[in-house]
């Protein structure tokens, strides 16, 4: 079992340089949970998107094969975690068993097909315009281009999702496919979480012979940290699900940097519902129970 530290993760160091430090709380009860959290300061930040660019170029020429292993293993070292992964999760979000175990193997499961995915090849969507030298009134010349990645990514988990989307979601799962270095802004909702996730992926990475700075994690409650990485000249890319309020800000730091980076964001999740005359009049209280069902699923925070 491992024990919490509450430090940043910074490639293979860990690090608590900041004096502001905050804990999580079990929503059930309120009470703080013992695991002290470090703000992540101004150069902790620096250091692990510095450390990030470093490893762009060795991580992006690792074979597909690699690459591939590497998501495998680090599907497995959560997967290691056992019980103490899912307690975490709970004592966090008060989200209940059933919940936090469908959502780990969401999490491990879509890491295994995006290895499949890109063992298979058709998603570097490669293309071969040949050319035509003897076309007149020009020559055509030979076009030729794939998907490569971009550099960088930074990510920021959901708060309502401590598994799926998060350390371990679908963001850095996708960037670390197509070979871009990840660092994660922690979500102060569920932090102990997120470093049992992040602590995975770093073993998962030393046993794959990844690049220190393939993988770092940092604290913040605060809006610096996030806009720290958005704004760091290394960040390449952003992904965000969120708050509409929170989204917007992150998006208009990346646009306004003085190289634009694109912000892939999900923002706010409202979903309206309409419930049609008829359908009320001839089924109503089947669908208030569905309703009510659907309201009460997984809740916890």
């Amino acid at each position: 079992m491992l024990e919490l530290h509450g430090h940043q993760l910074i490639g293979n160091t860990a690090s608590a340089e900041g004096a502001d430090t905050f804990q999580s709380a079990n929503p059930k009860t309120g009470e703080a949970l013992p695991t002290v959290f470090h703000e992540a300061t101004e150069s902790e930040i620096d250091r692990a998107m510095s450390l990030a660019a470093g490893a762009f170029d060795a991580f992006r020429l690792k074979s597909v094969e690699e690459r591939a292993r590497f998501l495998e293993a680090c599907a497995d070292e959560v997967e290691a975690l056992g019980e103490q992964l899912i307690a975490m999760a709970m004592a966090e979000t008060a989200h209940p068993e059933p919940r936090c175990l469908g959502e780990r193997g969401r999490a491990t499961g879509q890491a295994r097909m995006f290895a499949a995915l890109i063992r298979e090849g058709s998603w570097l969507d490669a293309r071969i315009d040949t050319a035509q030298p003897d076309r007149q009134p020009l020559p055509k010349p030979d076009v030729r281009s794939l998907m490569q990645p971009v550099g960088p990514v930074v990510v920021f988990g959901a708060s309502n999702f401590p598994l799926a989307i998060s350390v371990f979601g679908a963001d850095p799962v996708s960037a670390f496919a197509c070979g871009c270095p990840v660092v994660v802004k922690a979500h102060p909702a569920h932090p102990g979480t997120c470093e049992l996730l992040g602590r995975a992926i770093l073993t998962a990475a030393e046993k794959c012979g990844m690049p220190e700075g393939v993988f770092s994690m940092v604290h913040g409650r605060s809006n610096a940290v996030g806009l720290g990485l958005v704004r760091h000249p290394a960040a390449a890319a952003a992904a965000f699900t969120g708050s509409l309020r929170g989204g917007r800000a992150l998006f208009d730091a990346a646009s306004a940097r003085s190289v634009p980076i694109p912000f892939y964001a999900e923002m706010g999740s409202v979903n309206p519902i309409f419930i049609l005359p008829g359908a009320l009049r001839e089924r109503g209280e089947a669908i208030a129970a569905g309703y009510i069902q659907s309201l009460n699923l997984g809740v916890g925070q």
